[in-house]
């Protein structure tokens, strides 16, 4: 059986898998819980995103319920089974599915790539890696391109990978951790709004903004409230001008973390992305005080911390909170 959810134990837990990603890094060693579900969602997308577009988004409503209720089954029962054994084994268990769940050090290393090698001027390198990140074509990027690239990735992906998995495993340990996980994969692999995956992909991109609709706006809430102590981010004002441009860009979510990261920063994400031969025009956000460069990402990386910071520190307040009325 899983930790009750917003316990003290669970906090404890999560915590530690936190720590575990922050020091190691993605469990290679392990079998990833993502990778499975990749292969799943690939073969059943094969076999279903057939037939009219009334029958393809039905079938993409069974993917989406199969693949994310599978997700939160399997880890049930390896949690369970291992409790069998012996609670200590179920704690581990559990402790490394959530940390399979994370993927902070990851995504700093990522960035890192990208400004380390843009800093000193090697513009094609920079570029080679912040294409690992984006789908964009980044092939003709300047120095200023890139850095928004990565920049936007940061910021979208500091909820995807970090925020929202820490709030749903609080909520419900490993298994809804895992469940998110699985939203997550759905969205990143059919939920485009192409001829392919429109119909098909329809309620696996539905329910991925649901499941981050409110990880969103509290990872840019915390960001604000922890930009006070976090030197070189421009607070005044961001606040505001977050809550008035987020609602413009084409997520219903990722315009959150971007616009706060963007006002932050003092420059302005957002604009004309290539997609091979399909050129995507998105809202403005921010204001361009500063032109990006390549230490705007390293700025990027701290307004993660400082959503990371936040948001658990809010959740864990409420979980202690609860406690004590107990």
């Amino acid at each position: 059986m899983t930790l009750p959810p917003l316990s003290p134990e669970l906090l404890a837990l999560v915590l530690a898998a936190l720590v575990l990603d922050l020091w190691l890094g993605d469990p290679r060693w392990l079998p990833h819980p993502v990778v499975g579900m990749g292969r799943l969602i690939g073969a059943l997308e094969a076999r279903l995103n057939r037939g009219r577009p009334q029958a393809r988004r039905a079938k993409g409503v069974v993917l989406t319920l199969v693949v994310v209720g599978l997700a939160w089954t399997l880890a049930t029962l390896a949690i369970g089974l291992a409790g069998v054994v012996s609670p200590w084994l179920a704690l581990v268990v559990e402790g490394l599915l959530l940390w399979t769940c994370l993927a902070c050090r990851g995504l700093v290393q990522a960035a890192r790539a990208v400004a380390t090698p843009l800093a000193r001027g090697d513009l094609p390198q920079a570029r080679r890696a912040v294409s690992a990140i984006v789908g964009r074509d980044t092939r003709e990027l300047d120095e200023a391109g890139v850095s928004r690239a990565c920049v936007e990735s940061v910021a979208e992906n500091t909820v995807d990978g970090i925020t929202a998995p820490l709030f749903w495993a609080l909520l419900g340990g490993a298994p809804l951790a895992l469940a998110y996980k699985a939203a997550n994969t759905l969205d990143s692999m059919v939920g485009h709004r192409n001829d392919r995956y429109r119909e098909f992909g329809w309620a696996s991109a539905r329910f991925d903004d649901l499941v981050n609709l409110l990880p969103a706006r509290l990872t840019a809430l915390a960001m604000w409230c922890l930009a006070a102590v976090v030197p070189g981010l421009r607070r005044r004002g961001a606040l505001t001008a977050t809550c008035r441009q987020a609602p413009a860009h084409p997520s219903p979510n990722a315009g959150w973390p971007e616009a706060m990261v963007a006002n932050l920063l003092g420059v302005e994400l957002g604009g004309v992305n290539r997609y091979g031969d399909q050129i995507s025009d998105r809202a403005r956000l921010g204001t361009p005080i500063e032109t990006l460069k390549a230490r705007h990402i390293d700025a990027a990386i701290r307004c993660l911390y400082a959503g990371t910071a936040g948001v658990l520190t809010l959740l864990a307040s409420i979980i202690l909170v609860l406690e004590a009325v107990r």
